[in-house]
């Protein structure tokens, strides 16, 4: 399923970029794909609970979050698995960020602030911008805490990474 959600989101060229602009019959696969995976992450939950490290390991939970992030069409499910990642993280059976990916990508998806400052809500002159950030004095500490690099950082190397990716692609 990872790779069915990833394959249409990587450039073909180069597997290591995440960020893919995608044309309207590939945002609508991407759908149709997002939405069937979660299906199957809702049952597999519905009958294991959480896919964690103890349970599929560590490339299955990366798997699981994954599924859980790109769910923005069923926010149910989004919130469903945002507590039950937490209790994960709490358990050791799941990594922080991840949880901090999944707590921003609700918080975006309800049109709150985020808390981490992982989802870019603009791009404007090759400089991403994040989606308003509740706090953001202390969202460094938030994001080390969770395991992430600062935001500044983040925010350059997610533009270097746009600028190959549009190279790729020829935009």
């Amino acid at each position: 399923m990872a790779a069915e959600d990833q394959r249409i989101r990587t450039p073909p060229s180069d597997p290591t970029e995440f960020v893919r602009f995608l044309s309207v019959a590939e945002r609508m696969e991407a759908a149709r794909v997002d939405v069937a995976n979660t299906d199957r992450l809702r049952a597999i939950i519905a009958e294991h609970g959480w896919p964690g490290r103890m349970l599929v390991g560590d490339e299955g939970a990366e798997a699981a979050w994954l599924i859980a992030q790109h769910a923005d069409h069923q926010l149910d499910f989004q919130r469903e698995a945002l507590a039950l990642l937490e209790r994960a993280v709490n358990d050791g059976d799941a990594p922080a960020s991840h949880l901090a990916y999944l707590t921003d990508r609700v918080r975006m998806n309800e049109g709150r602030p985020q808390l981490f400052g992982t989802q870019v809500a603009d791009i404007t002159k090759g400089v991403a911008s994040p989606w308003p950030i509740e706090d953001e004095e202390h969202v460094d500490q938030r994001r080390a805490n969770a395991g992430l690099e600062p935001l500044a950082d983040y925010l350059n190397n997610f533009t270097k990474r746009l600028t190959v990716s549009r190279r790729l692609i020829g935009q």
